[in-house]
């Protein structure tokens, strides 16, 4: 049974390959909005989903509190470790919740592991309603055809919607044979549903690293390149004036506190719905500066 204590579960197991150097504070304060903390955070960056929407829906809220933030003189960035889509794609979706929100406010694990990609044939792992416009180089879409897997020269992991356990089986074979790179462009183990949890890239992506850690790469969440495409984005402004507002503490809270940001984390809707997450907190040692049930 997927569930918040056997993801977290997981996350732990692996988590000798996630970023160190976290340094979070040893307890967290509890807080009503992120109107209480405004005045001590120049920029709030928002994990997607748990945060601001479950699924495609919009967290009832979300868009005001936003809105205020922004009125108050907050920078915002939306933060996502969602691959499926392409820029165009990912800014429609946040417009169609009604998220007044810029494109270039938008920060994807998608475009870090773009950014970052080599040039070689890829084997791509993709939606089926994905054009992968924004690949230019030589690639091949993977499907139920194993001689697609042995000739590619290397693995971009996208997105996990049609992935199914006779593909997962198809990779494991050819990374056994030959093992080769896996760009992993989503780290997340699972994704928020509004009927569960989904199993995302970086579950199937762990279970390649299991066997052949040295050939997998991750991006998004909690890696550090997403992270500095933010940074970037935002000359001038202290990395102890950011502040990342997400729903897991092996991804949001872990890789933000690496970085040197503020974090929040935002327990009603997401990972840890209907827990107390002290006890994971103390599991873990991974503490966020703030917690609240909605942003």
């Amino acid at each position: 049974m997927i569930n918040a204590a056997t993801i977290f579960d997981r996350y732990q197991e692996v988590r000798p390959r996630l970023p160190v150097g976290a340094h979070t504070p040893q307890r967290t304060s509890d807080i009503a909005s992120l109107l209480d903390i405004a005045s001590d955070i120049d920029a709030f960056v928002f994990d997607a989903f748990g945060v601001l929407n479950v699924g495609d829906t919009l967290i009832e809220g979300a868009d005001v509190r936003i809105d205020q933030l922004r009125a108050r003189g907050c920078h915002i960035r939306i933060l996502t470790n969602a691959a499926s889509y392409d820029r165009v794609q990912v800014v429609d979706k946040f417009k169609r919740l009604g998220i007044r929100v810029e494109d270039w406010e938008i920060v994807t694990s998608r475009d870090a592991a773009l950014q970052s990609l080599p040039m070689r044939h890829w084997g791509v792992i993709a939606a089926d309603a994905d054009g992968l416009q924004d690949l230019t180089m030589p690639m091949t879409r993977l499907g139920d055809h194993p001689d697609a897997y042995r000739t590619v020269e290397g693995f971009l992991f996208l997105s996990s919607a049609g992935w199914t356990d006779a593909r997962q089986a198809l990779l494991a074979s050819a990374m056994d044979a030959f093992p080769r790179p896996l760009v992993v462009a989503n780290a997340d183990l699972v994704a928020p549903r509004d009927d569960g949890f989904s199993l995302e890239p970086g579950h199937f992506g762990h279970l390649i690293a299991d066997r052949h850690p040295e050939f997998v790469q991750f991006f998004g969440k909690p890696f550090p390149e997403v992270y500095k495409l933010v940074d970037h984005s935002l000359p001038g402004v202290p990395a102890s004036r950011i502040a990342m507002c997400g729903d897991t503490l092996h991804t949001d809270i872990l890789g933000a506190s690496a970085q040197g940001w503020r974090t929040v984390l935002v327990t009603h809707h997401g990972l840890f719905a209907g827990y107390d997450t002290t006890a994971f907190s103390a599991r873990s040692g991974l503490y966020a500066d703030w917690r609240l049930a909605r942003i």
